[in-house]
């Protein structure tokens, strides 16, 4: 699976995903682009845009785009803050389909 975790994101929970191809959007180049330039650059790229912008979904035609997005909701963004949930975030990319939109709290 490819998977690309937005700027936000901190880029060390690629440890979620081993034996898959996980760039970060600062990899790409991508840091100064706007959401809507993002979808575009990512979507032939990647199956899934792992975020923590709760607002992506509403600001973007999201649903046009071959590919997935999840929105990951926490106070912390620490590897060790999602570390409890790896299991729970892998799954939840890995069931995402293109244009579909999920969200999960880490707790």
């Amino acid at each position: 699976m490819r998977i690309l975790l937005d700027e936000c994101v901190n880029p060390r929970l690629r440890l979620a995903f081993p034996g898959d191809e996980v760039k970060s959007a600062a990899e790409m180049g991508w840091r100064a682009l706007t959401n809507g330039a993002l979808m575009r650059e990512a979507a032939p790229r990647f199956d899934v845009l792992v975020t923590l912008d709760q607002n992506l979904q509403f600001q973007n035609q999201t649903g046009k785009y071959p590919m997935g997005i999840v929105v990951l909701i926490t106070q912390f963004n620490h590897v060790a803050a999602y570390r409890p949930q790896f299991a729970e975030i892998r799954d939840l990319v890995r069931q995402t389909k293109p244009g579909q939109v999920n969200v999960l709290q880490i707790r």
